[in-house]
C-alpha cells in the first residue's frame, strides 16, 4: 500500500513502496538438470548482482529451485531474480530551492528594480520622449496569484498535518545536519533512451496493417520478443510473472498481468481495437510552456489534439477520469471549460499534488512567483448525454471530496506522478 497516512486533508504517499509492492520477479529456468536421485529443494541463498538497467531498477537473486522437470524424473533449476526500484531516485534531501535562497533572490531583484526605477526616471528628465517601462503584471500573472492566495492556506495547513503524522512515524526523517554535507546530486546515465523518445520514434515507423496491429501476447516461456513487434500495438503479458523486454538497447520490466500501447497519440486506434473500456482514465499531458520549447526534451500537445483523444471511446459508463494539469491558469480553464466538456465528463473535485523532501521541506518555497511545490489534477465522471442509470441500480455512487492533498516525495525522474491507486480502489 502506497499510503503511509491518511487525514482529513489528503494521503502522505510512500511512492517507492509502491512500486517495489508491484513484486517485479523474473523466473530463470537452467539446464543440464540437477541428479536424478537428487530430491526437490529450495535453496534461500541470497546474492547481489549488477543491476540490469542503469536508470531504474537493482536487482537481487532472492531464491533457487530444483523440481522435477521431465518424466524420467530428471530436475532443473529455476532462478527468482527480483528487482527493485533504486532507493536514491527518491533521496530528496533539501528543497531545490531553499527559503534562504528564495528570500536572497527577492532581495536582489528589488535592488536591482530600484536601481532601474531610478535610472528611467534620469532619462526621461534627460529626454522626455522616452517613456517609463510599465511594471505591471499581465492577466495571467494575475490569474496565478489570485489562485494561488485562494488555496495557499489549505496547501499549508493541510501539508503541515500530514507532514507532522511522518515525522511521528518515522516515514520523513528531520535534518539536524548542515546542507553543505549531502551527497552530490544523482547523475543519470546518458545512454538511456527514455519512454517520450520511444514514443516520437513510433512516429516514424512505416504504417502496420491490421494482422500486425493485433495485441501480442507474452506467453509463459517468452523469452524475448522482436523489437521492431512492440511499437505501436498492444502488448500484453497476461501471465504471473515479470517479463523483460528489450528497446533500444535498454531494458523493461512489464510487470504480471499488464499491458501497454507504445505509440504516438496519433496511432491509438490499437487501444481501440481492443473493445475494452475503463472505469478509471488517467491523462498526464505534454503541455505547452516555454520550459518544454526551450529544452526541447519532448513534443508537446496543442489543446485540439489533446480534445482528441477519443476518452468518450474508451471510457465506461460513469468512469472517473483523472487529468493532471500544470499551474499555468490557462491550461485549468481549458480542462474545466473545453476538454471536459467536449467529453461529456462532468467536474467532481479538484486535489493538489505537493512535493517535499525526505526531511518534510517543499521543495520550492510556498510562495515562489516562479515555480510552486504543487501541481493540480482536475477529477470528472464521464456523464452520457442521455441520462442513463448506472450499471447496477443497487451500486451507489460514491462521492469524491474536493481539494484533497496527495503530499508525497518526488521521483528525481522527470515527471513521475505519484500512485493514485491507494486513492481510489
Amino acid at each position: 500500500m502506497s499510503v503511509v497516512r491518511e487525514l482529513s486533508p489528503g494521503w502522505l504517499l510512500d511512492h517507492l513502496s509502491f512500486i517495489n509492492k508491484i513484486s517485479y520477479e523474473l523466473h530463470h529456468h537452467h539446464e543440464p538438470c540437477c541428479s536424478k536421485k537428487e530430491p526437490t529443494s529450495v535453496h534461500l541463498d541470497t546474492l547481489h548482482m549488477d543491476s540490469v538497467s542503469s536508470f531504474g531498477a537493482s536487482a537481487t537473486c532472492i531464491a533457487s529451485t530444483t523440481k522435477p522437470e521431465n518424466d524420467d524424473g530428471g530436475n532443473c533449476e529455476m532462478f527468482i531474480q527480483k528487482y527493485v526500484f533504486r532507493s536514491e531516485l527518491f533521496d530528496v534531501t533539501k528543497p531545490y530551492i531553499t527559503s534562504a535562497i528564495h528570500k536572497e533572490c527577492q532581495q536582489s531583484n528589488e535592488k536591482e528594480d530600484l536601481v532601474n526605477d531610478v535610472k528611467k526616471e534620469i532619462s526621461i528628465s534627460v529626454n522626455g520622449k522616452k517613456r517609463k517601462r510599465c511594471v505591471d503584471f499581465n492577466q495571467g500573472e494575475l490569474d496565478a496569484m489570485e489562485y494561488h492566495t485562494k488555496i495557499r492556506g489549505l496547501i499549508l495547513d493541510g501539508s503541515s498535518q500530514l507532514i507532522q503524522e511522518g515525522l511521528k512515524s518515522g516515514f520523513l526523517h528531520p535534518l539536524y545536519e548542515k546542507r553543505d554535507k549531502y551527497s552530490e546530486p544523482i547523475i543519470l546515465p546518458l545512454d538511456t533512451c527514455n519512454l517520450s523518445e520511444l514514443c516520437e520514434m513510433a512516429k516514424h515507423l512505416p504504417s502496420l496493417n491490421e494482422m500486425e496491429l493485433q495485441t501480442l501476447q507474452l506467453m509463459e516461456d517468452d523469452i524475448s520478443v522482436t523489437e521492431q513487434y512492440l511499437f505501436s500495438r498492444i502488448v500484453d503479458n497476461n501471465s504471473s510473472f515479470t517479463k523483460m523486454i528489450t528497446l533500444m538497447g535498454q531494458k523493461y520490466l512489464l510487470p504480471p498481468r499488464s499491458s501497454f500501447l507504445l505509440s504516438d497519440i496519433s496511432c491509438i486506434h490499437p487501444l481501440l481495437n481492443c473493445k475494452k473500456t475503463y472505469d478509471v482514465i488517467v491523462i498526464d499531458p505534454p503541455w505547452q510552456n516555454k520550459s518544454v520549447k526551450r529544452s526541447n526534451r519532448y513534443s508537446y500537445l496543442s489543446p485540439l489534439q489533446i480534445k482528441q483523444i477519443p476518452i468518450p471511446k474508451l471510457a465506461a459508463p460513469n468512469c472517473l477520469v483523472v487529468t493532471w494539469v500544470t499551474n499555468r491558469q490557462k491550461h485549468l480553464r481549458f480542462v474545466k471549460e473545453e476538454l471536459y466538456p467536449s467529453w461529456s465528463v462532468e467536474i467532481v473535485a479538484e486535489w493538489h499534488w505537493v512535493k517535499i523532501t525526505s526531511s518534510g521541506e517543499f521543495v520550492f518555497p510556498l510562495d515562489s512567483p516562479h515555480k510552486k511545490p504543487y501541481e493540480g489534477l482536475i477529477l470528472g465522471r464521464v456523464r452520457e448525454k442521455a441520462a442513463l442509470p448506472l450499471r447496477n441500480a443497487d451500486v451507489k455512487e460514491l462521492p469524491i471530496p474536493d481539494h484533497k492533498l496527495i503530499v508525497s516525495v518526488p521521483c528525481t525522474l522527470h515527471s513521475h506522478k505519484p500512485p493514485l491507486a491507494g486513492m481510489f480502489l
